[in-house]
C-alpha cells in the first residue's frame, strides 16, 4: 500500500496493491492493520455507494457538523472523479484552501478526507461508481454544504461540456463566508 500526503497534508492518497493474473485481479482495498501501521486509524461505521449516469455530475461540497463529523475514505470502482477537499477548520493554516485528486478505477487510488474538510467530486466519465467509508452515521440535522462555485474558494473544477449536474440541495448551498462549520484547528479530531 502506497500512502502519500497531498498539498494539505491531512488529506492523503492511498494506492492499495493489486495482484493480477490471467483470471483478473485481487486487491485488499482496506485493512485495519495496514491502515493503523500507516498512522491512519479510523473507526469506519458505514459504507456508501453512489452511481452517476453521466460525466459532469457534481456532488458537494458536503460535510457533517460535529458531533457527527465524518472522515471519508473514497474510491472509484468504475469511471473517474475529480475529488476536492476544502479545509473548513477555523484557525488552520490552510483554512479556506482546497486540494484535489483525480481518483479512478484505472489508477486504483483512494483519497482519505478527514473531519474538518468539506468534500465534493465531479464525475469525469459516464457511469461512474464511487464507494466510500465514513466514520460516523448520516445525521440529517448535522448535514451541511457549501456552494461548489464559491468565488472565495475558487475551486478549479475541470471544464466539461455544459454546466455541472447538481442536486437541488447543492444548487441552494450557502456561500463559504456565511458558514460556521463548527470545526476549530487543533481540537480533538481536527
Amino acid at each position: 500500500m502506497i500512502v502519500r500526503s497531498l498539498i494539505i497534508p491531512e488529506v492523503v492518497e492511498i494506492v492499495p496493491k493489486r495482484f493480477e493474473d490471467s483470471r483478473g485481479f485481487f486487491s485488499e482495498t482496506y485493512s485495519r492493520t495496514r491502515f493503523e501501521s500507516a498512522g491512519l486509524c479510523r473507526d469506519w461505521v458505514q459504507d456508501n455507494h453512489s452511481y452517476s449516469a453521466s460525466a459532469g455530475v457534481l456532488r458537494g461540497l458536503h460535510y457533517q457538523a460535529p458531533p457527527f463529523a465524518q472522515d471519508k475514505l473514497v474510491r472509484v470502482i468504475r469511471g473517474a472523479i475529480f475529488d476536492v477537499a476544502v479545509d473548513i477548520r477555523h484557525g488552520s493554516p490552510s483554512f479556506g484552501k482546497w486540494v484535489s485528486l483525480t481518483v479512478s478505477a484505472e489508477a486504483w487510488n483512494q483519497i482519505l478526507v478527514p473531519k474538518g474538510f468539506a468534500h465534493g467530486f465531479l464525475t469525469l466519465e459516464p457511469h461512474t461508481e464511487v464507494i466510500y467509508k465514513v466514520s460516523a452515521p448520516y445525521s440529517p440535522d448535522h448535514d451541511r454544504n457549501i456552494r461548489f462555485d464559491d468565488p472565495d474558494l475558487a475551486v478549479n473544477w475541470p471544464v466539461l461540456d455544459g454546466s455541472p449536474v447538481l442536486s437541488e440541495k447543492d444548487l441552494r448551498a450557502p456561500a463559504f463566508a456565511v458558514v460556521n462549520s463548527g470545526f476549530n484547528y487543533g481540537e480533538e479530531g481536527n
